[in-house]
């Protein structure tokens, strides 16, 4: 142990209390943050996977027309051209009509990993007790399933009975509730001038509340003879090897095939922005404990500076210089850091631990009957970093304060 250290322990002891206070603010200010991002960025992750596993990671919609406003104009006799590009300049389509062809075009994407077809229209389903506005969803159920979670999502019946019933439909846990129904049970579904009677396949729960009352799923072929559509499709949905370049896919596929693209990003960019939100706002509040831990360090050392003039004055004339002085004050704030920052580690990760096993039912934007949260060692190197930082620049002052100290002037009794 080098006699600097050594010094440095002997000093912390003399204020046993205060360096404890501080001890204290850095494990709440570490243990804490690290809960509040575990949690925050937990829910977060798991809306992502929730909205992906619905409605996957891009969703191919109208057909893009050009208008004569972004058409490519001659001009001169010279053969020059130009290209007048205005956003109001285009129209969109509504629906696609060859979704065979889009979705070879589609294939030809690397990072595509899934395509569904989907045809969806407005109806009216009604059971014995009532009835309800909905929405058919058309889909080739193994093209679907590879686009989205469909399958973890069935909480009553088993999709085995809707592939080998052309009338069976899959509902969500909402509407059967509203509609007062289960599994076997039969619905009638009103579409037009067209009614006709269907048996629930499977009920399933996605969480996402809008969903869960609204879509039916029915076979493709059946969704084209009830709505009346032999051709074409209203979206295609796609999932990706990698959903973080959603948003680059989406924007080449629209170029290239002049159809509108959205990202799983750009659909939810309200929800993922509240959520960004939250986690900034509860990192700056509990940042508030290792605030308080710098401010208790700064003024621990300001007092030890005071009381310990004439150990300093007697320091300095053995022969130690203006920056080992400094550094046997700074070693005090080390020294707390590395005993506040472990042990807050080790609290954080242990409520997180705890947290995660707690009953709490959340259904609306995702269902979840625990408390969600996300394990990453960002969350430990932030917290960390936060408390060095702010515990060692309150450090930083007292400790060259010290520094400067002059023997002569303490014999005096003019030191400042």
């Amino acid at each position: 142990m080098s006699p600097n250290l050594r010094i440095a322990l002997r000093f912390l002891t003399a204020k046993r209390r205060a360096m404890i206070m501080s001890l204290s603010c850095i494990v709440l200010g570490v243990g804490l943050f690290v809960v509040t991002q575990a949690t925050t960025s937990g829910f977060e992750q798991f809306f992502i996977r929730t909205i992906l596993g619905t409605n996957g990671a891009i969703r191919i919609e109208d057909k893009i027309q050009d208008t004569l406003r972004s058409m490519e104009a001659a001009g001169g006799g010279s053969g020059s051209s130009f290209q007048i590009s205005m956003r109001e300049g285009r129209r969109y389509v509504e629906g696609i009509e060859e979704p065979k062809l889009l979705a070879a075009a589609l294939r030809r994407f690397p990072n595509v990993k899934g395509i569904s077809e989907v045809l969806q229209g407005p109806v009216v389903v009604r059971s014995a007790f009532k009835g309800e506005s909905a929405r058919v969803y058309g889909i080739e159920l193994e093209n679907h399933l590879r686009v989205s979670d469909l399958g973890d999502q069935i909480i009553l019946g088993d999709l085995a009975d809707f592939r080998a019933s052309p009338t069976g439909i899959l509902i969500g846990k909402v509407l059967a509730d509203r509609l007062q129904v289960s599994v076997g049970e039969s619905l009638v579904i009103e579409a037009g001038d067209q009614r006709r009677r269907y048996r629930i396949s499977a009920i399933y729960e996605t969480g996402v509340s809008d969903i869960d009352r609204l879509r039916i799923y029915v076979a493709m072929g059946e969704a084209r003879s009830l709505l009346k559509k032999p051709t074409g499709a209203s979206f295609m949905q796609l999932s990706l090897f990698d959903n973080d370049w959603a948003v680059q896919d989406a924007m080449h596929m629209q170029e290239v095939l002049r159809h509108s693209a959205a990202s799983w990003q750009e659909r939810e960019k309200t929800w993922l922005e509240v959520f960004r939100a939250l986690r900034l706002s509860s990192a700056i509040t509990v940042s508030v404990f290792t605030l308080i831990a710098g401010l208790a360090m700064f003024n621990t050392l300001a007092m030890i500076v005071m009381e310990k003039t004439k150990e300093i004055a007697i320091l300095r004339s053995m022969g130690y210089t203006r920056r080992d002085v400094t550094r046997i004050f700074l070693w005090q704030a080390v020294i707390v850091l590395l005993i506040g920052t472990t042990l807050g580690a080790l609290m954080g990760a242990g409520v997180t631990h705890l947290i995660s096993s707690v009953p709490i039912r959340i259904r609306g934007i995702f269902a979840t009957d625990s408390f969600v949260v996300a394990w990453s060692i960002w969350h430990y190197v932030a917290a960390i970093t936060t408390a060095v930082v702010m515990v060692m620049v309150a450090s930083i002052v007292p400790a060259k304060r010290a520094a400067k100290l002059e023997p002569g002037d303490v014999i005096r009794g003019t030191a400042q």
